[in-house]
């Protein structure tokens, strides 16, 4: 009986991993697709997809789970080998906008099915690890602000979901977007604009050996 259970919690997980890596799919191709036909994409009937999320706003809310772990891990990677703050920023953005770049669409679906207040509240360690960098940056005098760390922080947040809305309504091209972040979030910190295209051309250029 224990092993029936364990293989029918299996399935029952299995199948909700591919229901949401399909309607993943399915949202990033077309972000108005309905249950109905996630529910086709991955060869399912209705019932079993509200089995597991029992409206799309609590599918959209699981997918941007994913989504912020997906953004956590990244810029963890950002961080290893960073030398100093406006490195550690640049390294961060970049690294964070290739995982940013597949979820923008999601993000923007989540802004409106989900609360603000949501959205923020699971971004907050990866804001408070932003803080500190920035905290750093503020008392080494790399950055100038006349704002404190932790609001800069909310500020750099903001700007990046600004940023995804950008690529996502055609105004900003979406490979030119991630160095695009990182020299803005630079910038707004109070790097000196050349220096800050420099270290993010030159951080862009060895990308692959970090």
């Amino acid at each position: 009986m224990a092993a029936m259970t364990t293989g029918t919690t299996s399935r029952a997980d299995a199948n909700r991993r591919r229901i949401l890596d399909i309607a993943l799919a399915e949202l990033l191709r077309d972000p108005d697709a309905s249950m109905d036909q996630i529910a086709r994409a991955a060869g399912v009937v209705r019932r079993t997809v509200y089995g597991h999320f029992p409206s799309r706003e609590a599918l959209i809310s699981t997918l941007l789970d994913g989504a912020v772990e997906a953004v956590a891990a990244a810029y963890a990677e950002g961080l290893e080998g960073a030398k100093g703050p406006a490195e550690t920023v640049a390294r961060t953005t970049l690294s964070v906008w290739r995982v940013a770049d597949r979820y923008r669409i999601l993000v923007g679906l989540a802004q409106r099915s989900v609360t603000v207040q949501g959205i923020r509240d699971r971004f907050t360690p990866v804001r408070e690890a932003c803080v500190e960098v920035l905290r750093q940056g503020l008392e080494e005098g790399v950055f100038s602000s006349p704002l404190p760390a932790p609001a800069l922080a909310y500020v750099h947040e903001q700007m990046l979901f600004a940023l995804m809305e950008a690529v996502n309504d055609g105004v900003l091209a979406a490979r030119e977007a991630g160095p695009s972040a990182a020299v803005t979030l630079l910038t707004t910190a109070g790097v000196p604009g050349p220096r800050a295209t420099e270290l993010v051309a030159e951080l862009t250029r060895d990308a692959d050996n970090w």
